[in-house]
């Protein structure tokens, strides 16, 4: 049986780039033979319109002791509960995790708990501490996270591709082919860690 794949768009800002991040990053997975194995779901944290936590049990008692008892939790436990592994696509805002990253997942436990899954993460300069603040939280709530997690800097930094991107919330070329050129073999090599814990749920690390 495939393994389900969720890629989860995890800003939702607007305008924001995040979608388009997600879109290459499906592309150049689904273009390797590694990924023969795996079905692929776009999964868009905003589409969920999740408020700041306002639920009134704690995570971790879902659903053993506890249920969730708004529509958006219960959308958004159901969606990630479905998916056997995924690939974050985490922005960086001010030098950190977005709200909405934090938060989404925050609102969950026993439906990341033991699964794999990837980190990526854009911005300026490729949202690194983005990159560990939200490994320390996945981590937290129990995910295997894999040991290569790729930085998508803006191709010039400061520059076109960068107003591009948080002005209007479009990829730019250069950016786009950087990133290929560059990124995907690291791209697939944390998408087949992942696959690789998936297969091996007692290994650690």
């Amino acid at each position: 049986m495939a393994s389900k794949i969720a890629i989860v768009i995890t800003s939702t800002r607007t305008p924001r780039v995040g979608p388009h991040v997600a879109d290459l990053v499906h592309s150049i997975l689904k273009a390797h033979p590694s990924s023969s194995s795996a079905t692929f779901s776009i999964v868009d944290v905003d589409t969920f319109k999740l408020p700041v936590f306002d639920e009134p049990v704690v995570p971790a008692n879902v659903p053993a002791r506890a249920s969730f008892v708004h529509d958006h939790s219960k959308r958004w436990s159901a969606e990630i509960a479905s998916h056997d592994a995924y690939v974050l696509i985490v922005p960086e805002y001010n030098y950190g995790m977005a709200g909405s990253t934090k938060n989404a997942i925050d609102y969950l436990k026993n439906e990341w708990d033991g699964k794999p899954a990837a980190i990526i993460s854009y911005g300026i300069g490729g949202g690194k501490t983005a990159s560990e603040q939200v490994k320390t939280s996945l981590e937290g709530v129990g995910l295997k996270i894999s040991a290569t997690r790729p930085q998508l800097a803006f191709s010039g930094g400061v520059g076109p591709d960068t107003f591009l991107a948080v002005g209007e919330g479009k990829l730019g070329d250069a950016s786009k082919k950087e990133w290929e050129e560059k990124h995907s073999e690291e791209i697939v090599q944390s998408f087949k860690e992942m696959l690789d814990a998936l297969a091996n749920p007692a290994k650690k690390e």
